[in-house]
């Protein structure tokens, strides 16, 4: 694959992606999950707390606050969780390419093995 087909496929799968977690995040199911589910028939789903990171969560309820629009609030949320782990994920494969310099493609004048 070419440096100019990755990068064009890489801007795609990019924007698929940015394009699901925006439109396709709003219509997510508001039904509890399974845990959530057992919690409330075993009756003990009020006795549970928050930890003190979910408290202080940037987008508490996977709704970005402060967005009337409960909808558009929630994609928002999809958006920005993607650029995190995008920017996370950006992040660590630098970090390895810069440490292991031999690994993740071949090197300029190095000699090509026979197919």
């Amino acid at each position: 694959m070419t440096r100019t087909s990755s990068r064009l496929f890489l801007a795609f799968a990019l924007a698929v992606t940015f394009g699901l977690a925006m439109a396709v995040s709003p219509f997510a199911s508001g039904s509890p999950d399974g845990l959530e589910k057992v919690a409330t028939d075993k009756g003990f789903a009020d006795s549970g707390r928050l930890h003190a990171i979910q408290d202080s969560s940037p987008v508490p309820g996977y709704a970005f606050p402060g967005i009337d629009n409960e909808r558009v609030a929630t994609g928002l949320a999809g958006f920005v969780g993607v650029l995190g782990v995008v920017a996370l994920a950006t992040g660590l494969g630098y970090v390895i390419r810069r440490r292991h310099p031999d690994r993740g493609g071949s090197t300029p004048g190095a000699p090509v093995a026979p197919a």
